[in-house]
């Protein structure tokens, strides 16, 4: 919780996600990465995939190469198959996570195990620095049980990924970006405060009713971005309805962006490098 000496970071930017499609034809809505909002350095993309129509899912995300930066993917519910060139593969099913650092170069896929129901997630981008873009790629996998889940006064729940928020501290470790992740629940009325690493970047994404943030409070309704200021902490309360939010914050990589679909590097260079290799099948 915060104290008086904190100073409470308010909502600089609210954006509303876009509808799009991507892989084979899945129906997302984009929060970072699209036309409103490139990024929120670290990060360089957010999606929200919600739908229980399976045609709105069922071609899911076929081969495709990665380079150069970390995904993050968070099942809300359904069943997601993972697998890769290296041999590795898994299921994601409801509330389970998966951090993918792609470091030097992989390809994978991303297949639903339904046909109909709903499939629910997400999946998040953060950038390497140069440093760590050529490591060897590795997963950090992580079933329900092992996300913890602090229950909050007046009925609110925190699970927590990644970093530690209110001393509860999630499973994902050593990402150079020290990042912080989390799913906050919050009954109608409920509200919520605690603190995060002030040189970090930080922003919330209500996926179920509506959040109120800062003081003085701004309404940020289900589906749209809100972008922080600084501070060393945030307020967070849900309006007239329960609200359940993602809040995510990580330390900026202050270096040059080069991007091409799935390639992100630090040069132009680095970027048809990528291309080449992954056309000579070397990733």
């Amino acid at each position: 919780m915060l104290d008086e000496r904190v100073r409470t970071r308010q909502v600089e930017r609210i954006s509303k996600g876009q509808p799009t499609t991507d892989g084979a034809g899945v129906k997302l809505n984009r929060v970072i990465g699209n036309h409103a909002v490139s990024e929120v350095n670290p990060f360089l993309l957010l999606d929200e995939f919600r739908s229980a129509e399976g045609a709105d899912y069922i071609g899911g995300f076929p081969d495709h190469p990665h380079r150069g930066f970390e995904t993050v993917t968070y099942m809300l519910a359904g069943r997601m198959r993972h697998g890769d060139n290296h041999g590795h593969s898994g299921l994601l099913g409801p509330g389970s996570v998966q951090w993918m650092t792609a470091g030097r170069g992989i390809i994978h896929s991303e297949m639903p195990e339904q046909e109909n129901g709903l499939m629910w997630g997400f999946q998040l981008w953060i950038n390497l620095p140069a440093k760590d873009k050529m490591i060897a790629p590795r997963y950090q996998e992580f079933d329900p049980a092992a996300v913890p889940v602090a229950e909050l006064p007046r009925g609110g729940r925190l699970r927590v990924v990644a970093g530690r928020v209110d001393g509860v501290e999630g499973p994902v470790a050593g990402i150079a970006t020290d990042p912080v992740f989390a799913d906050l629940a919050l009954p109608a009325g409920g509200s919520f405060s605690l603190a995060l690493p002030s040189g970090h970047n930080a922003f919330i994404y209500p996926f179920e009713g509506e959040a109120l943030i800062g003081d003085p409070v701004r309404a940020v309704p289900r589906g749209s971005l809100a972008v922080l200021g600084p501070g060393d902490g945030v307020a967070v309360a849900a309006g007239a309805s329960p609200a359940r939010m993602l809040l995510v914050a990580a330390r900026p990589l202050n270096e040059p962006v080069a991007r091409y679909g799935p390639f992100v590097m630090n040069t132009q260079a680095e970027i048809r490098q990528a291309i080449a290799d992954y056309q000579a099948g070397r990733l």
